[in-house]
């Protein structure tokens, strides 16, 4: 489920891709809406659920729909948000006391359909979520701790989850967090940074308590694809509401431009997408891995087109997204399309005790 949100976000991202390539993205929004007629159902839900899975795919779904004003795709979306959000814009089974930062993602969905239609319920929703934010634990440095559950640790998937939604609603609201949000991204930058690699770690225990963290540097042990994904997504996202001059913006942007180079020297020689532990690219049980393939070209497409990124970077991504399908788009004998090869989920600790071994991402297939 997760892929096709991936899928149509980046073949649709980009307004200079050829026709042919947007037909694919919205192949993939029919194909999933087949699969799927109820959008509460998305990711595999048996009810509604607030969560960011269902959200992402719908953020994609929409973008393409409104390439073309498809009102029955658009209608889609509405129907998830409004199976959660009240006449009055209260989340339905949302409590903010979790502090659990995931929660916030999918804010962007309904800052999107406030902006689509006006309507104020949206906005009141959002801004339940906003003021999570004024209460969520944060590390010394004022980085926000990923969940409640999860004390004193910053995980790179949280950046996307919390960053964009927070300067989006920002500009909207005329409320200044630019600087915040910023902020959450050089802390997480300086403290998951693989001066070895040019990636980032997973994750970082500011007390250095967790089984999964080193000793030294809180650091988990690998840097797990798909969080360096939503990690770089999250910046050409977030940048996109962040005014020029803002402090620390030019440092997030130096740190987008590092790591299209560090990427590059990380893909692999045949297929030319991006590994599940993405820094053993050339460890036996490896596997190119799509969910943060997509991501990954997504944000360099983005970033060239606003001006994040060098313009030579373009050629490179849109190399890239053809490969992209010829790797991953696969159709069923009933016309459908999908998408292979997409790691199910990955963490740390927690209940599960998940190790973040290499061992361990292979076994979240």
């Amino acid at each position: 489920m997760l892929m096709v949100a991936m899928v149509t976000t980046l073949v649709g991202c980009n307004q200079t891709q050829p026709k042919s390539k947007m037909d694919i993205a919205e192949q993939l929004v029919w194909s999933e809406m087949r699969r799927v007629p109820n959008p509460i159902n998305l990711d595999f839900q048996p009810s509604a659920k607030w969560g960011y899975s269902s959200s992402v795919e719908l953020m994609g779904m929409m973008r393409v729909a409104q390439r073309n004003d498809d009102t029955s795709v658009i209608r889609y979306v509405y129907e998830w948000v409004d199976s959660m959000v009240t006449s009055d814009g209260v989340i339905k089974g949302y409590k903010p006391t979790t502090h659990n930062i995931d929660h916030l993602c999918p804010g962007k969905l309904l800052l999107r359909l406030y902006n689509h239609s006006g309507d104020e319920r949206y906005m009141k929703a959002a801004s339940s979520l906003m003021e999570q934010v004024l209460t969520h634990p944060r590390t010394s440095e004022g980085g926000l701790w990923h969940k409640a559950i999860y004390p004193h640790q910053m995980w790179l998937d949280g950046l996307y989850m919390g960053a964009p939604f927070m300067a989006e609603y920002g500009q909207l609201n005329n409320i200044d967090v630019t600087e915040d949000v910023v902020r959450q991204y050089l802390i997480v930058g300086k403290h998951t940074y693989d001066t070895q690699t040019g990636l980032y770690r997973h994750a970082w225990d500011e007390a250095k308590e967790q089984f999964w963290a080193d000793s030294i540097t809180g650091q988990s042990k690998h840097a797990w694809g798909r969080a360096n994904g939503w990690f770089m997504m999250g910046m050409v996202d977030m940048l996109e509401f962040v005014p020029e001059g803002t402090s620390g913006r030019d440092s997030v942007v130096d740190m987008l431009q590092n790591m299209v180079e560090s990427l590059k020297r990380y893909s692999d020689d045949k297929s030319g997408m991006w590994y599940q532990v993405l820094d053993s690219p050339t460890r036996e049980g490896n596997y190119v891995e799509s969910s943060c393939s997509a991501m990954f070209i997504y944000s360099m497409l983005k970033g060239v087109r606003m001006g994040y990124l060098p313009a030579d970077v373009k050629e490179y991504a849109e190399d890239k997204l053809q490969k992209f399908i010829e790797t991953f788009v696969k159709e069923d004998d009933k016309g459908l399309l999908s998408v292979s090869n997409c790691c199910a989920v990955a963490g740390l600790g927690g209940k599960e005790n998940r190790s973040g071994t290499y061992e361990y991402y292979l076994s979240s297939s």
